[in-house]
């Protein structure tokens, strides 16, 4: 059992934001203005780090003038009402690829979130389970058949790229209307694929379901610092970035990492090494013996580690991470193993310190409240990003700065011309 996991470096994180991200995101505002319901959709494995907090704001706003949630600052004698009979605004957050993550921390981690976010619904779901997306097709219709005189419920699903939007589109649309459907949207394992809006898909008949799919908008900087490189390398792992911009071995270093904490006495990369091998702690020695396992080698039998690294990452994606989610809760061998605390992980983004005393009691409220204690440093954490400024690179201050500097130059251009004309 590994009793101590180092963290390894990381590079800086590059900026990804084509442009069709940003004109989908100026343009949300309004398609907001006909919609009832926004799906949107995360990954598991990442379930923090997969929030756009560009969104955020954006959704807010939409709930207060819906009547949803109160203003902030209502003017003197506005009404702080509460949303009328006909209004639909509801926020589903899906996260996706749930057989992904062990199914221990399922339940823990939607009573944490419905305590921290009151306002939304969260659902887990695999595409991969028809009663996945027969449970989510019947959440959208019961929404619908709460408000039976509104003659069509509008979907919006939105996330940042390669959540899997296409994907749940096409099979909403095949469960939820009768006969041969064919493939509605394109789907890729690349990022990107999406980049402009749909039209209308039909998802239900009685009642009447229609969505729309959404361009992935990732976030224009990743931050500064070492929270700011580990979210760009978590996103590249589960293919949420543009491939090519990261090097291969720097992903497969942070994997390395993640799955040991994950599972520190039984990694699931085990099964790819010779028998009777013990976790390892250097991405160097796993991807040379990776390599030599794989006949991987290089003239004169040197391991190809390059190749080994580009392997190890598909092979996590298509394989690995359905291994790793068997991870147990607790390792088996902590009572006996003489160590004071072990640290554990659910998905890439939780990960708690737990007690050798606390083993007895460690049940899903304990997992619930560590899981709390995650997401209340994530939001701390993303409030002194705000404040000092890390969600905003200097080139996207610099742009800031001339166009507050050129508004200024023009307010200065119309006073002078409007002293002239008086």
């Amino acid at each position: 059992m590994l009793t101590h996991i180092p963290f390894p470096a990381l590079p800086v994180p590059p900026s990804w934001f084509p442009g069709h991200m940003l004109q989908f995101q100026r343009t949300l505002p309004t398609l907001l203005n006909k919609t009832d319901v926004v799906l949107e959709l995360r990954d598991a494995r990442l379930p923090l780090t997969s929030i756009n907090r560009n969104f955020e704001g954006v959704l807010q706003k939409w709930r207060r003038e819906r009547g949803v949630i109160p203003s902030p600052s209502p003017s003197p004698g506005g009404s702080t009402a509460g949303p009328s009979s006909s209004s639909v605004c509801e926020r589903v957050v899906v996260f996706s690829k749930r057989d992904l993550v062990p199914e221990w921390g399922v339940r823990p981690f939607q009573r944490a979130m419905e305590a921290k976010y009151p306002d939304q619904r969260t659902f887990f779901a695999s595409w991969n389970h028809t009663r996945d997306i027969k449970a989510l097709n019947q959440l959208l219709v019961n929404i619908a058949k709460q408000h039976p005189d509104r003659l069509e419920l509008n979907v919006l699903v939105v996330g940042m790229p390669n959540v899997g939007k296409s994907t749940l589109l096409n099979a909403l649309r095949n469960i939820g209307i009768a006969g041969p459907t064919p493939k509605a949207l394109r789907t890729s394992a690349h990022p990107g694929m999406t980049r402009v809006l749909s039209t209308r898909l039909k998802l239900s008949v009685d009642p009447l379901v229609y969505a729309y799919d959404s361009p992935g908008v990732m976030l224009p900087f990743l931050g500064n610092g070492i929270r700011g490189a580990e979210r760009g390398v978590k996103l590249a792992l589960i293919a949420g970035i543009k491939e090519g911009l990261y090097e291969t071995e720097a992903l497969a270093s942070y994997l390395l990492y993640r799955m040991n904490v994950l599972d520190p006495v039984a990694p699931a990369y085990l099964q790819l090494l010779p028998p009777g091998s013990q976790p390892l702690l250097d991405v160097h020695e796993f991807l040379a013996l990776l390599a030599k396992r794989l006949c991987m080698l290089k003239r004169g039998g040197i391991p190809d580690t390059s190749r080994a690294a580009v392997w190890f990452i598909k092979w996590w994606r298509e394989e690995g991470g359905l291994a790793s989610a068997s991870a147990p809760a607790l390792p088996t061998s902590l009572a006996t193993s003489g160590l004071e605390s072990c640290r554990r992980g659910w998905g890439f983004d939780l990960e708690w310190d737990v007690a050798t005393s606390e083993a007895g009691r460690y049940g899903e409220a304990a997992i619930q409240a560590k899981i709390e204690g995650c997401i209340d440093a994530f939001e701390a954490a993303a409030l002194e990003d705000e404040r000092d400024g890390s969600t905003i690179s200097s080139t996207q201050e610099k742009k800031r700065m001339k166009e507050q500097q050129r508004t200024r130059q023009q307010a200065r251009t119309r006073a002078r011309l409007a002293a002239r004309r008086g």
